[in-house]
């Protein structure tokens, strides 16, 4: 009874933490926590593969998970990375048609755990709830704004600026201090990279090399240590 109890508390708390639900009461979220499926995953585990045409959303409680998409010829593209707090997978979920997912979600870290939930049973809780609507609205009001920013930066900045930028969002979600400086574990490939901040391999090793001899960061494996935060910032938005 004691674990089962602390497990309600854990999906409460994450549920509450996720962006879509933070303005939510714990009252009424305790109505959504009979509905959630909770998965314990490990590293390369598919939460959900692009072309699925299933209804769940789904709430990262801990670890990290990246979106990927295949092209036609099967080259893989990393879209972006998702940490504890955050929602993937819901746009099958509120889109009209519920088309089918425009990527896949993969694991990256060992621990990770996913808690998931059916259109149907978050459609059936807006009806008793439709304030949380708004703050939902909001919340993926913001996501677009973040996606036309990428866009904007893609057409705009330069690499060595989109990638401060990237390091800079990578710190802020998953950073650790530390007596050395600001710890990014990343756990990209370099290719990974790459396509993160949205240019060649070369290109993106080439600006990394520049920004560790100004001492800006220095690396280590799929880890980079920020030792100029201000420095970055300040080339992001050159």
């Amino acid at each position: 009874m004691i674990h089962e109890a602390n497990e309600l508390e854990d999906q409460r708390d994450a549920l509450l933490h996720t962006a879509l639900f933070k303005q939510v009461r714990p009252e009424e979220a305790d109505l959504l926590l009979p509905h959630l499926q909770r998965r314990y995953c490990v590293k390369g585990d598919t939460i959900f593969r692009e072309g699925d045409t299933d209804h769940r959303l789904y709430l990262l409680e801990t670890g990290r998970v990246k979106l990927i998409r295949e092209s036609s010829d099967h080259r893989i593209h990393l879209l972006s990375i998702h940490g504890r707090g955050e929602v993937l997978g819901e746009i099958p979920v509120f889109d009209p048609t519920g088309g089918p997912r425009t990527a896949s979600a993969i694991v990256m870290t060992n621990g990770t755990v996913v808690s998931s939930l059916e259109r149907s049973a978050i459609f059936a809780w807006l009806d008793e709830h439709p304030r949380v609507a708004i703050d939902m609205l909001q919340v993926m009001g913001n996501r677009a704004r973040l996606n036309n920013e990428r866009i904007t930066d893609l057409v705009f900045a330069d690499v060595p600026g989109r990638l401060a930028k990237t390091l800079i969002d990578l710190a802020q979600r998953f950073g650790e201090p530390s007596e050395d400086g600001l710890v990014v574990p990343h756990d990209l490939t370099q290719e990974e990279m790459a396509q993160l901040v949205g240019a060649s391999r070369e290109t993106v090793n080439k600006a990394l090399m520049e920004f560790t001899q100004r001492g800006w960061i220095s690396r280590k494996g799929r880890t980079i240590i920020i030792y100029q935060p201000g420095k970055l910032i300040r080339r992001a938005h050159q």
